[in-house]
């Protein structure tokens, strides 16, 4: 009987303690409803992030080309030749004014003079003169000179003679054949004449 006293109050005594049991039953479920909340986290940084695609860069003409291409189906205004004429020529004056600013600025980078400095004097070059025979004056204000080049060799010491021909302008028809004129090096006078006469030097019997 008193066996049995015993096992009564050790069941009573265990009794209680399951309500406790119970309480942390949910403390143990709890914890996975955390594991949720943890991947959702690491799901981004799974995810590679696509390369940005590189911009086209297009040349002027091609950007121009496409902008034409892109039409909105709308007409623009009626224009007469006359407006036409105006715009072109006011775009073209600012596309100049544009140009002229950007040179400027290219300039100043640069450290070169602007526009403000006044440019340097031009000095003109030596001319080349030659003396020569009068070959021809058949044409009106034009002579035909020989011009006579003696020159020693430099590999072999020999005396190499050459002459060359050269058209003069002769303004007041002076020379004749067989004279012997000093003519100075000019502009392009026409096709050919790039030589003026200077004086003549000696007159032929």
């Amino acid at each position: 009987m008193a066996d049995e006293e015993e096992n009564v109050e050790t069941t009573d005594e265990a009794a209680p303690e399951a309500p406790e049991a119970v309480e942390e039953a949910p403390a143990v479920e709890e914890a996975p409803a955390e594991e949720p909340a943890a991947e959702a986290e690491e799901a981004p940084a799974a995810v590679p992030e696509e390369p940005a695609e590189p911009e086209e860069i297009l040349s002027p003409k091609e950007a121009r080309k496409r902008s034409r291409s892109i039409h909105t189906g709308e007409d623009g205004p009626t224009r007469s030749g006359e407006d036409r004429a105006t715009q072109r020529v006011e775009k073209r004056r600012a596309n100049a004014q544009a140009r002229s600013r950007r040179r400027s600025q290219e300039r100043a980078k640069r450290g070169e003079p602007g526009q403000g400095t006044p440019a340097a004097e031009r000095e003109p070059g030596v001319r080349k003169t030659q003396l020569g025979t009068v070959v021809s004056d058949k044409a009106d204000k034009t002579i035909t000179v020989r011009v006579d080049i003696v020159r020693r060799h430099r590999r072999y010491d020999k005396v190499v003679r050459q002459s060359a021909t050269v058209h003069a302008h002769d303004e007041q028809n002076e020379a004749s054949a067989g004279d012997v004129v000093r003519v100075v090096e000019s502009r392009p006078l026409s096709r050919l004449k790039r030589w003026r006469l200077v004086e003549v030097v000696e007159k032929s019997r």
